[in-house]
């Protein structure tokens, strides 16, 4: 079950996992023991070998087909539980054999309904959309939980091979699995990364969370050093991972082309029943909102005091230092999340606090625990989980009410909606948890006790804009331009993938406009992203922001009819398609509108920093000319 976030955090090595208590999740109300787990995983490969037996019979009767579609339900919503728990086991430490192993059975087990349910979508369509309509009206239990599958079903008529094919097909869904699999092993558990010196004396292994940590220093040399040396590290496996990844986009062009669609996109897009329009606006409005990206590089550059170019490695530090008292502990976190959320209403608070109240997270890092910061829904009948790696900065408190946002919507969901519409699309999930970001930030300005304090929060604001939007769309530009790659018939290495990458880190980062230097030696960075194995994923971030921005303002003005739209829209988790859902929202991400308003929001926060930093020059300068002897 793939996560719904996998937001890289900042975080640090603390308590050992012998001692960490109630800071990490009660895994027990999934299963009481992994020996449990090992019990109940063959009772659900078996009832998932039954499935077959309905093959033949959906014609029969609306009552036939309910049942048919029943079956495969219950046993999606047990082997989700299943993977869930496997999942959320392998990332309390990815070092454990044991935990790895069951991981990998609880993908296979997944893939097995595919490979036992191959022929229900061929069967489906030879049924015809007249007697499957006059099914549905026949049956409102039909129609109710199963409309929208149907609906989907039938929409894809023309991507729907024979029975045959589509069991050979599903048949290798585990084999596709395998590049993420790969991936994650090797940059997670065996990449051999460098130990550094930093200028204080400090010696850091420079793994990813090291990385993460020491890239925001305010040495600019101790910056260039954690780039070259990380860097560097990477680069030396270029062609491993190049093959890695072109393995991937291989296997999302090889699914695209036996199922008749034009492109990999075409192919990605279907599902959600996504107008092609959304993506090629969403491109189109951040290319025109560069300018305004450009201006945030020079505001940085000014910021840092850089004298030369602005380099790659001087995006992650603070654009204003964090006041020294500036610390949030899991309590703050809490009462942050709970006070920042208050627009959302009572009915949302309320679900915010019975996460609150249950042990649904593991929070302090580790050794050997994944990295970043995700939400995992798999688990229906229970809760979801939240894994975080919380360091009492603002990026880990972020990153807090993001996952929270995703826990609180799928709450919602699994509330209102049965099992069969529950499961959200990404393309609405990430407006839930970055609205709680917007809401967050917007209300720590807000309160903000000092000029200065205030202006480290604004600039907090801008960075969202960036690594949500910018950033995103930015990935998103290049994982289009690899599906091209091949989709013209060009071959995919480990250098074109680096030389690609440049390419769209440069325009985005104003290189030719001299607005950063992008050093050549930085574009392996293309190796890092997870999000690249998820399919077309990152896109979604850019549009949530650009829907989450235009609802929180209206629900910051107190406007009510919004708020209670978002709150649908949360409510309604995948019973429509989500580009319906945004749009019974109020809001069409086909058109530049989320995108322009999103782009005058970024604008606005740095008229603000401009304004105050002139106001406390002034002030300063005044202070100082009063002192003068």
């Amino acid at each position: 079950m793939r996560p719904f976030a996998l937001l890289l955090a900042t975080f640090l090595v603390t308590a050992p996992f012998e001692s960490r208590g109630a800071a990490t999740w009660d895994l027990t109300e999934l299963y009481p023991s992994a020996e449990a787990w090992s019990t109940e995983q063959p009772k659900v490969a078996q009832q998932i070998a039954t499935l077959p037996q309905f093959k033949g019979t959906l014609a029969r009767s609306p009552q036939q087909l309910l049942a048919a579609l029943q079956a495969v339900s219950v046993s999606n919503k047990e082997a989700n539980r299943l993977a869930a728990y496997a999942a959320l086991r392998r990332d309390e430490d990815v070092r454990v054999s044991d935990s790895q192993e069951r991981a990998q059975t609880a993908i296979a087990l997944l893939s097995s309904i595919g490979e036992a349910t191959s022929w229900m979508n061929p069967e489906i369509l030879a049924i015809g959309v007249d007697k499957v309509h006059a099914f549905e009206q026949q049956s409102p239990e039909l129609e109710k939980l199963y409309g929208h599958f149907l609906d989907g079903v039938l929409r894809g008529a023309p991507h729907t091979l024979s029975a045959e094919a589509e069991g050979v097909v599903a048949a290798a869904a585990n084999m596709a699995q395998q590049p993420n699999s790969i991936f994650s092993q090797l940059a997670n558990g065996d990449l051999p990364f460098p130990t550094i010196t930093l200028s204080d004396g400090t010696q850091a292994r420079l793994d990813t969370p090291a990385y993460e940590k020491y890239r925001q220093s305010p040495n600019r040399a101790d910056r260039k050093l954690v780039f070259d040396s990380f860097w560097n590290t990477w680069s030396r496996y270029q062609g491993t991972f190049g093959q890695i990844l072109a393995t991937q986009v291989m296997t999302e062009e090889f699914d695209a082309s036996v199922h008749h669609y034009p492109s990999a996109l075409a192919d990605a897009l279907f599902a959600d029943n996504m107008p092609a329009a959304v993506y090629e606006q969403l491109v189109a409005q951040a290319n025109a909102g560069l300018p305004q990206m450009y201006r945030y590089l020079r505001l940085r550059k000014q910021r840092l005091g850089v004298q030369g170019d602005l380099a790659y490695y001087d995006v992650y530090p603070s654009l204003f230092e964090a006041p020294k008292s500036l610390s949030f502990s899991v309590e703050d976190a809490k009462k942050l999340a709970f006070e920042a959320t208050a627009p959302f209403g009572p009915e949302y608070r309320k679900k915010l606090q019975h996460g609150f109240d249950g042990r649904w997270i593991d929070i302090a890092p580790h050794p050997g625990k994944a990295p970043g910061g995700y939400m995992n829904p798999g688990a229906y009948d229970v809760h979801p989980y939240l894994l975080l790696n919380y360091n009492d900065d603002y990026q880990s408190l972020s990153t807090y009410v993001h996952e929270w946002g995703h826990a609180v919507h799928t709450l919602l969901a699994n509330e209102v909606q049965p099992y069969p519409t529950a499961n959200y699309s990404a393309f609405t999930a990430e407006t839930a948890s970055i609205s709680n970001e917007m809401l967050l930030n917007d209300n720590l300005v807000a309160h903000a006790k000092t000029n200065s304090e205030k202006l480290y929060y604004l600039g907090q604001g801008l960075e969202l804009i960036r690594g949500s939007f910018f950033r995103q769309v930015m990935f998103a530009e290049f994982q289009l331009s690899i599906h091209q790659e091949l989709e013209q018939g060009r071959a995919l290495s480990g250098q074109r993938l680096t030389d690609l990458y440049c390419g769209v880190l440069k325009k985005y980062y104003g290189d030719a406009q001299g607005a950063m230097k992008i050093d050549p030696a930085y574009c392996i960075e293309w190796a890092f992203v997870p999000h690249f194995y998820y399919g077309f994923y990152v896109w979604q971030y850019a549009t949530s922001i650009a829907g989450a921005s235009q609802l929180t303002d209206a629900i910051e003005r107190g406007d009510k009819d919004a708020r209670t739209r978002f709150i649908n829209m949360l409510k309604a988790g995948g019973s429509d398609y989500p580009y319906n859902l945004y749009r019974k929202a109020g809001l069409d991400m086909a058109t530049p509108a989320p995108y322009q308003a999103l782009v005058a929001r970024m604008s606005r926060i740095m008229d603000q920093i401009e304004a105050l930093s002139a106001t406390k020059k002034e002030a300063g300068t005044k202070s100082g000319e009063s002192h003068r002897p």
